[in-house]
């Protein structure tokens, strides 16, 4: 069968777009690649840490930035990227993306220093800022009818959930049998797929009159995300600092500059007063941010945030039970976690048909709540005696995030006009990172802070022991466990015993923190959202 050719796909209506389903299912998958090298990419990593450090000298502090730079860099330039594709055309910068995330991961992957992988991972952050709203932008175009979009945005957030899962044992597997560069090295057959494919079967779309690039809102955009997100993971390292509030302070303010300069430009370019908006020249605001009167698309925003907010969360204080109390390995402990993730898929797949019988609103609510229910089995469970109620209650909050997350993704899209795909993709993606991020930071500090008040080391072991050892097992519970191994058998239980009660108290506070905030934020969305019809 000969291939018909590609025309660029602006925002026409749906009606008027040609049909051609074996071609837009086929353009989904390519699109998948993207989606599962980014999540592989954002886990995978985690695990060769240790041979990295081994095999470049690399200091603690190169360590933190060799993960850092990356989501920095990422996060920094969402929106900005989201733009700029519904400007050049957003299949153009996907594949401007895939080549240049391939091309660096490939350079990385031999990275003779650690200052050169830190570079790497920069560049990373570029170029993967470039893929993610170009694939769910070109979804909100190639799949306008909205039944068949919500499919397919259930599985682009399939996506990340296998990613995620797949990220903690490939990367294990692969510093285990390869070298820790196989693990950045493994993008390039990935994105050949899509790259050889792609310009074939994946049809161009762009918003029909752009105006310029506005470089000063791209600037203020970073100067907006990177102090913000570098705040927060400061906050999740080190706790409560000035420098972490002063640098979150920043980015707010830059927040309200860059606010005020996208309501300046969209009045003095409103398409009724403006002919050089009209015919693309003027210089438009990078993001619409009228998008956020919009109540539906600004709690979907939320509910978004909210549900990487509770998974991630609950995934860093799980990572530690089972590495440091039940003593799995990393490769395991991502093992054990396969089936709760598995769950998120196909929770995230049977809501799709469940949302023709019953309002999007309380499909995304219920998703909500059944993540609170996860953090109630936390938060009023005894979890001392081996790890099956955490798996249990992380298997209930991954059905409530497949569901929340694939809904919220759809009326993300939906609520925003499709000459706007890229800018709402970038928010979503925006929120995406930013959930992430605050679940790690707010719940880790939280974590953190109840671990370190609850502490009580049994008498004697101060004088067995280096007192930096002391110290930072008061810090932290990997801490604790390596004090333990310092310590002859009776006193090396009685450490774990105690570090073990003071991190399942924190575990019980962070939780019962977690479970109000998805509570409230099941309301909301009930609340909110009741208005959305049923799917027809």
């Amino acid at each position: 069968m000969s291939i018909p050719s590609i025309t660029t796909v602006t925002s026409r209506p749906a009606a008027s777009r040609p049909q051609a389903p074996w071609r837009d299912w086929v353009a989904l998958a390519l699109l998948m690649f993207p989606v599962l090298l980014v999540a592989v990419d954002n886990t995978a990593l985690t695990f060769a840490l240790p041979a990295i450090a081994r095999s470049l000298s690399a200091s603690g502090v190169q360590l933190l930035w060799i993960i850092d730079a990356y989501p920095l860099v990422l996060a920094g330039l969402l929106v900005a990227m989201g733009s700029l594709g519904d400007r050049i055309g957003r299949r153009r910068l996907l594949f401007v993306g895939s080549a240049g995330f391939a091309a660096v991961s490939a350079a990385t992957a031999f990275a003779p220093s650690a200052e050169w992988l830190i570079a790497g991972r920069a560049g990373l952050g570029l170029f993967g800022a470039m893929l993610m709203p170009s694939t769910l932008s070109l979804i909100r175009n190639i799949f306008p009818e909205p039944n068949r979009r919500r499919l397919a945005v259930a599985i682009w957030a399939a996506g990340f959930s296998g990613g995620a899962a797949l990220g903690p044992i490939a990367g294990g597997w692969l510093v285990e049998h390869f070298w820790w560069g196989a693990v950045l090295l493994v993008a390039v057959p990935i994105i050949l797929p899509l790259m050889l494919l792609g310009p074939l079967l994946i049809p161009e779309s762009r918003d029909p009159s752009p105006g310029r690039v506005d470089v000063p809102s791209i600037i203020l955009s970073l100067l907006v995300m990177v102090p913000i997100v570098y705040g927060i993971k400061a906050l999740a390292t080190h706790g409560p600092a000035p420098e972490a509030f002063a640098s979150i302070g920043v980015g707010l303010i830059m927040g309200y500059v860059f606010i005020r300069r996208q309501r300046n430009l969209a009045r003095s370019h409103n398409p009724g007063h403006s002919p050089a908006h009209k015919r693309g020249h003027g210089t438009a605001p990078m993001l619409d941010v009228s998008l956020f009167g919009n109540r539906i698309f600004s709690t979907a925003i939320i509910a978004n945030v909210l549900a990487l907010f509770s998974f991630n969360g609950f995934i860093l204080f799980l990572a530690q039970h089972l590495q440091l109390l039940e003593g799995q390995s990393p490769s395991a402990s991502g093992v054990a976690m396969v089936p709760a993730l598995i769950a998120t898929v196909v929770a995230g797949l049977l809501v799709v048909p469940l949302v023709r019988r019953v309002r999007p609103g309380f499909v995304v609510a219920g998703g909500l709540l059944l993540s609170a229910a996860g953090y109630f089995m936390v938060a009023f469970g005894d979890h001392s005696h081996g790890p099956s109620l955490l798996l249990a209650a992380l298997l209930v909050l991954c059905l409530g995030v497949g569901a929340a997350e694939t809904i919220s993704n759809d009326l993300i899209l939906g609520a925003a006009p499709a000459d706007k795909a890229g800018a709402a993709a970038a928010i979503s993606e925006t929120g995406y990172e930013v959930g992430s991020l605050l679940g790690t930071a707010i719940l880790g500090s939280i974590l953190t802070a109840s671990y370190q008040g609850n502490l009580r080391l049994p008498e004697g072991v101060s004088g067995m022991v280096p007192a930096a050892a002391t110290s930072q097992a008061g810090e932290t519970l990997a801490g604790a466990v390596e004090l333990a191994r310092m310590l002859p058998a009776p006193l090396a239980e009685a450490v774990t015993a105690a570090a073990r009660t003071a991190f399942d108290s924190g575990v019980h506070v962070t939780a019962a923190i977690a479970l109000v905030l998805m509570s409230g934020a099941c309301v909301l969305a009930a609340v909110v959202l009741r208005t959305v019809p049923k799917a027809r």
